[in-house]
C-alpha cells in the first residue's frame, strides 16, 4: 500500500469517528433488510468462487468472507454509532484486506512470500493502530464533553441555589427592618404592623 492510500485511510478513519455521533440508529425493519442483503450478497459472491480452483479460489473466498464481515461490522456501526463499533468496522476492513493480501502472497515463494506476508500484516497493524488511536481520542472527547456538561449542570444548580439563598437572605433582612419599625409602635398598632410584615414577607 502506498503512502497516498495510507493517508487516505487515516483521513477516512478521522471522518468516521468525527461523524459517528451524528448518525442515527436504524429501524428494526431497515436493520433486518440490511442483514438480508448482506447474506444474499455473500451467497452470490461465494457462488462465483465455485468454478475456480487452487489459490484463485482461496482468494475469491477470502474476498467474499471479508466483504461480508466488513458489511456486518459497518451495519452495527450505523445501527449503534459508538466509537467502539466504528473501531470494529475499521478493524474488520483491515483484517479482511489482510486475509485477501495474505492469500495472494501464496502465489509467491521464498523470501518474496515472506516479505509479502509481512507487508500485508504491517498494513493491517497500522490501520488498526490508527483506528484504535482515533477511538481513544473519540472516547476521551466524549468523556470530556460529558464532564463539561455535568460541570455546567452543577454550576447552574449551584447558581440557582445561591440565588435562592440570596433571595431568602434579602427577605429576612427586609422582614427584620419591617419588624424593627413595628417595635416603635404601641399596642394594637404594633401587633397590626407585625401581622402585615409577616404577610408581606411570608413569615
Amino acid at each position: 500500500m502506498n503512502k497516498l492510500n495510507t493517508t487516505a485511510i487515516a483521513v477516512a478513519i478521522g471522518l468516521v469517528f468525527s461523524a459517528g455521533t451524528m448518525a442515527q440508529s436504524l429501524s428494526k425493519d431497515a436493520y433486518k433488510a440490511a442483514e438480508d442483503r448482506i447474506e444474499a450478497e455473500y451467497t452470490t459472491a461465494k457462488a462465483t468462487c465455485d468454478p475456480l480452483s487452487g489459490n484463485g479460489k482461496d482468494i475469491c473466498i477470502a474476498e467474499a468472507k471479508g466483504k461480508e464481515k466488513v458489511a456486518k461490522a459497518e451495519l452495527e456501526a450505523r445501527n449503534e454509532p459508538t466509537a467502539d463499533n466504528h473501531y470494529k468496522a475499521l478493524a474488520a476492513k483491515a483484517e479482511a484486506d489482510y486475509a485477501v493480501a495474505n492469500e495472494k502472497c501464496d502465489d509467491k515463494a521464498g523470501n518474496d512470500k515472506d516479505v509479502c506476508v509481512k507487508e500485508a500484516k504491517a498494513i493491517e497493524t497500522r490501520v488498526k493502530a490508527d483506528a484504535e488511536a482515533q477511538m481513544k481520542v473519540s472516547d476521551a472527547n466524549q468523556a470530556a464533553s460529558e464532564k463539561s456538561a455535568e460541570a455546567g449542570m452543577k454550576a447552574r444548580a449551584e447558581g440557582t441555589e445561591a440565588r435562592q439563598e440570596a433571595t431568602t437572605e434579602k427577605v429576612d433582612a427586609n422582614y427584620a427592618v419591617a419588624k424593627a419599625k413595628c417595635d416603635s409602635l404601641a399596642s394594637d398598632n404594633k401587633e397590626h404592623c407585625a401581622d402585615e410584615a409577616k404577610a408581606k414577607y411570608g413569615k
